[in-house]
């Protein structure tokens, strides 16, 4: 999947998984391919937000107020979560719609 959104497009996570504490993050499971996912506090954090449609600066902007993170670093960590839980079909990805 070629990754290359903006910071307005919105993130928000399908109906296809359930989700449980697990230590300090969660556990994933994807009902359509029954293949389970982990998610450390940060992810979980992510994940909780995404309940809702976001857009990724305002995701970036949430872990940058909650987490002692650096700029960049925050957005390749966040960016690199939100591809990935999109290509695994727990989130889709949805682009800003231009006036």
């Amino acid at each position: 999947m070629h990754w290359n959104p903006s910071d307005h497009d919105r993130v928000v996570a399908t109906g296809d998984a359930v989700a449980c504490e697990f230590g300090n993050g969660l556990a994933l499971l994807h009902l359509k391919s029954n293949i389970y996912y982990s998610l450390n506090g940060v992810g979980a954090y992510i994940w909780e937000l995404i309940q809702e449609p976001r857009s990724i600066l305002d995701i970036r902007s949430a872990v940058l107020t909650r987490y002692d993170v650096e700029t960049e670093r925050c957005k390749a960590d966040v960016e690199g979560l939100l591809s990935g839980l999109i290509e695994a079909g727990l989130a889709r990805l949805h682009h800003e719609e231009l006036a």
